[in-house]
C-alpha cells in the first residue's frame, strides 16, 4: 500500500526527515511514534503529496506521490492534527461540500455522507453548525471528510490532540473499527493508543527511524526489559544484597516499603528469575506474598530509543 524508500526531506542546512525507508502492506494499522520535531508530521505531508521532498521515493498503491499525485490523492483520506473547518458551515453543508470537491455526485454522493455520518457518529448533529461543535465532533466531521469518497488508505495525525478521557476513548473505538476496512497509518504522543490500536510500531527520531515492530516485540529491544516483581517480608538491606548475588540481575529497585516491601528485579533479557528468587527466598525463611514477572511498557522503549542516538538490538 505504501511504499518509502531513502526518503529525505531538508530545510536548508536541518534534515527533518534523513534517509527513511519503510512499507506499509494493505490492510495494516500502523503507529508513527517520536518527539516533537522527529519528523512524523513531515512523513505524512509528503505521503499524502501536501509537500514535495528532497531525495528518495513514495508510492501509494503503486502510484508515485511526486509524479501521479492526483492518483494519489484519490486513494488518501488524511486527517491532519488541526481540522481545518469552516466554522460557519453546518455539517451536512460541509460534508457535501467536500464529497463534491473529491468528484462525488448523485446518489454516490448521497450514500457516502449517510454511510459517514453513521460511521463517524455524526447523525444528530447534520443541521448544527460547526464552530459550535465540541473539539470531539470536530475530529468525527474530519474523519467523515476524509473517509466520504472511499479512501484504501488512512492517515491520522494525532486525531485524539487535545480531547478528553471520553472522546478519546471514543474515537480509538471508531479508529479501532475503520481498520477493519482501510489501511492506517496513525500518527499520535499516546502510547496507550499505540498498543490498543497498531499492529505494528515505527519510531522516529531526529528524522530517522530507529525502531520498527509490533509493539510487543519492541518491549524487548530494551536491556533489562524484563523484571520480576515480589513481595517480601524480611530485612530490607539483607535482602536486597542477596538478592543482588544470583546471576542476570541487571538492578533491584524497592518500589513500595512497608511490612511487605515490594521489589523490581530487573534482569537481562528472555532470563526468568522467578524460581532463583522463590528458592533463595524460601532457602531464608523470609516470607514472600507475590511473585511476577513484567515485561518493559512500550513507554521505556520510546524513552530509551529517544534519548539516545544508538539502535535497538536485533
Amino acid at each position: 500500500m505504501i511504499s518509502v524508500t531513502h526518503l529525505t526531506k531538508r530545510y536548508g542546512g536541518t534534515a527533518a526527515v534523513d534517509d527513511v525507508s519503510f512499507e506499509v502492506e494493505r490492510g495494516e494499522v500502523v503507529g508513527l511514534l517520536g518527539p516533537n520535531g522527529a519528523g512524523k508530521t513531515t512523513i505524512m505531508r509528503i505521503i499524502t503529496g501536501y509537500l514535495s521532498a528532497t531525495g528518495g521515493q513514495v508510492t501509494v498503491s503503486g502510484f508515485n506521490v511526486f509524479n501521479n499525485s492526483l492518483e494519489v490523492r484519490r486513494r488518501v483520506g488524511y486527517l491532519p492534527e488541526t481540522v481545518p473547518l469552516y466554522p460557519d458551515m453546518r455539517v451536512d453543508e460541509y460534508l457535501r461540500f467536500r464529497a463534491r470537491l473529491k468528484g462525488l455526485s448523485g446518489n454516490r454522493k448521497r450514500r457516502m455522507i449517510s454511510e459517514v455520518k453513521e460511521a463517524c457518529g455524526l447523525q444528530d448533529v447534520g443541521r448544527q453548525i460547526m464552530g459550535r461543535l465540541s473539539r470531539g465532533y470536530r475530529q468525527r466531521v474530519g474523519l467523515a471528510d476524509a473517509l466520504v469518497h472511499e479512501p484504501d488508505l488512512l492517515i491520522l495525525d494525532e486525531p485524539t490532540l487535545g480531547l478528553d478521557p471520553i472522546q478519546n476513548r471514543q474515537v480509538r473505538t471508531l479508529i479501532r473499527e475503520l481498520s477493519r476496512r482501510h489501511t492506517i497509518l496513525f500518527c499520535t504522543h499516546i502510547l496507550p493508543e499505540v498498543e490498543a490500536v497498531c499492529g505494528r510500531v515505527l519510531i522516529i527520531h531526529k528524522g530517522r527511524i530507529v525502531a520498527a515492530d509490533t509493539p510487543g516485540r519492541l518491549k524487548g529491544f530494551i536491556p533489562g526489559g524484563v523484571s520480576v516483581v515480589a513481595d517480601i517480608q524480611g530485612p530490607r538491606d539483607e535482602v536486597v544484597r542477596v538478592l543482588n548475588t544470583l546471576p542476570h540481575i541487571h538492578r533491584i529497585r524497592v518500589v513500595r516499603e512497608g511490612g511487605w516491601t515490594r521489589y523490581a528485579i530487573e534482569s537481562a533479557r528472555e532470563v526468568d528469575l522467578r524460581m532463583n528468587v522463590f528458592e533463595t527466598v524460601v532457602r531464608h525463611g523470609w516470607a514472600m506474598r507475590e511473585l511476577r514477572q513484567e515485561s518493559g511498557t512500550l513507554e521505556d522503549v520510546f524513552v530509551s530509543l529517544t534519548e539516545s542516538e544508538g539502535r535497538p538490538e536485533s
